[in-house]
This record gives C-alpha cells, sequence and structure tokens, in this order.
C-alpha cells in the first residue's frame, strides 16, 4: 500500500496556506540562470517545438521535465528542479509543449493536458542514447506524464525507469469545476488570458478550425475547452476531452515506479485528484497527499532547494542507478 507519510512536509505558519505557498514561488522565488541550449524539434506533423537542454558528457541518464499550463522551461519549478537534478547526476530536457517557448506553433493542434504524442516522440527520438530516462511532470505536464505511463504499461519504452506527478490534476473534469469557484477566478483570468491571444493567432492561420467568434463568450476554463481545445484537437466537447485525458483511469496500469505528490490544500484539485483507491491497488503507485504545499508551490522561506524538488531526487535517485 504505497500511500506515502503526508505529514513529511512541514512548512512554517505562513505557508501552512495554499494560497501562500501557490503565489510566493511564483512571485518571488529567486531563478537561477542555467545555460540551456535549445533545441528545436521537428515534428512528423510539419510542426516543432523547443527542449532546452543542460547537460554533462558524464552524465548517463536525463531527466525530462513537463511543465504546467501556459507555463514553459522558465517555469520556477522546472527551474527549481534542474539544479537538484543536474546534481544528481542527471542532464535535463526542459521541454516546452507546442506554443510555449515564445513562439507560436504550426499546425492547428496545440498542447493540453493528455497530448502525449511529443513525449513519445522524444522518447524515441531525443534521448534514445540515455542509459535511464526519468520523467517528471508539474500540474497539466504531471498529467500527462501519468497518462503516458499508464496507457503504456507493459509496453512503455524499456529506459523509462521512473515517473514523478506534481499537483496533478487527475481527474480534468472536477478540475474544470474547480476552476468556476469564486477563489480560483484570479488564476483562470491569467489562463484564459494567454490562451485566449493564442487563440487569436491560431484564427489567422487556421481560420476554417479556430472560430475565434466564441471568444466573447469564454468565461471560464471549461467554454475554452468546450470551443476552443474539442476543435484544435477533434474532441466532441469537453466532456468529451476530460474523460479521454484524465490519468486517473490508467493509474492502475502503471508498471514502472511512479510518485504522485499533491497537496490537500491545493485550491485547483478536486477531491478525486487524491487517488488513494489506486495507490492501494498499484504497488508501483506512490501517492504523498500532504497536508500543505499548495499548487506547485510547497515553500518556505530561505529552504533551497525546497521539500518537493528533494523528495523527488530522492525517488528517482532510488529508482535509477
Amino acid at each position: 500500500m504505497p500511500i506515502l507519510n503526508s505529514n513529511l512536509f512541514k512548512p512554517s505558519i505562513l505557508f501552512r496556506s495554499g494560497y501562500v505557498s501557490t503565489i510566493f514561488p511564483y512571485f518571488l522565488r529567486k531563478r537561477t540562470e542555467y545555460p540551456y541550449v535549445r533545441h528545436r524539434v521537428q515534428t512528423p506533423d510539419h510542426d516543432f517545438f523547443d527542449i532546452d537542454w543542460l547537460k554533462n558528457p558524464r552524465h548517463t541518464k536525463v531527466a525530462i521535465l513537463l511543465h504546467g499550463l501556459e507555463g514553459g522551461s522558465n517555469s520556477q519549478y522546472i527551474n527549481g528542479l534542474t539544479g537538484v537534478l543536474f546534481q544528481a547526476g542527471f542532464d535535463i530536457a526542459a521541454v516546452n509543449f507546442r506554443s510555449c517557448s515564445g513562439e507560436i506553433n504550426l499546425s492547428p493542434e496545440m498542447y493540453h493536458s493528455g497530448y502525449t504524442k511529443d513525449l513519445e516522440f522524444i522518447l524515441e527520438h531525443e534521448v534514445n542514447h540515455y542509459d535511464q530516462i526519468a520523467i517528471c511532470g508539474f500540474s497539466l505536464g504531471g498529467n500527462v506524464a501519468l497518462k503516458y505511463a499508464g496507457q503504456a504499461g507493459a509496453f512503455i519504452h524499456p529506459k523509462v525507469k521512473a515517473v514523478v506527478g506534481v499537483s496533478v490534476p487527475c481527474d480534468l473534469r472536477g478540475v474544470s469545476l474547480q476552476f468556476k469557484k469564486w477563489y480560483n477566478y484570479p488564476y483562470e483570468r491569467l489562463f484564459l488570458k494567454t490562451l485566449m491571444d493564442k487563440m487569436v493567432i491560431k484564427h489567422q492561420m487556421h481560420p476554417e478550425i479556430i472560430d475565434i467568434g466564441w471568444a466573447p463568450k469564454i468565461k471560464n476554463l471549461w467554454d475554452f475547452d468546450e470551443h476552443f481545445n474539442a476543435a484544435m484537437h477533434d474532441f466532441s466537447g469537453a466532456e468529451d476531452y476530460y474523460q479521454q485525458n484524465s490519468s486517473i483511469q490508467f493509474l492502475t496500469n502503471i508498471q514502472i515506479p511512479a510518485l504522485i505528490i499533491n497537496a490537500l490544500d491545493d485550491t485547483f484539485l478536486s477531491r478525486e485528484c487524491y487517488p488513494y483507491d489506486a495507490a492501494e491497488e498499484n504497488p508501483n503507485l506512490f501517492l504523498i497527499a500532504s497536508k500543505y504545499g499548495g499548487h506547485v508551490g510547497f515553500a518556505d522561506f530561505k529552504k533551497t532547494p525546497y521539500w518537493s524538488e528533494s523528495t523527488i531526487a530522492a525517488f528517482l535517485n532510488e529508482h535509477t542507478n
């Protein structure tokens, strides 16, 4: 029963608020300037996405880092984990999903919470020369990572040794409903602003698919998924998108060590995003439902690395040589 101790993270009193833990690192965490080398990946569908690489010629293993909604390789949580895992002997492949590296992608598709196609391409063509591969995703990226591992099951890429998800929206429908609650309104506005800016450009590129006429009616993320995400990715609507892509339905099929770190005070996550039953059923799935931490937060004063980053590094070191 791999449900781990939920009281391992004990922040100072100020950070026992999910709001503070979420907001503090986003605005105030100091980022390290790493000498990333950007590589543009050309995809089989004549599109592209970018990977920011940090390499050491002595390293034989790599960590693929997947960001959250409208994030990128410059997100604070990617930046924080990069240093910890690089020191632990991992090369870093910090993925920027399509449209998330500062340049809009070419195809009607963009990215979404279950978009595993580019991750599969990375595994086959960009990191196959490493001896061992780990995947760590945050928020949306965590759902992508776990969905990939669960769908692949016993047929997962043989060099992938472990997968980690942090603040994972395992149940996408429930999370979309959470965002309709008043206390998540500021976050939802931030996401919708950048998403809709991209839709204006997408409409100019693909007016036959992207109907910008829906823009005035987009009041929340559910509306965006219903009218734009569905159109870009051939879903019948938001409900179909959530049903097909929620990682919770694939968790019991994961065949490699997998860790989920979700905070109980994360206002983004619905009750179904704490998969106790799946962790009890699947001996490969480890769950930490931390009392504190917020959404991709787990912050505390003057503590570097963050508790979540040290926990991830320890887990990955345990399951790689």
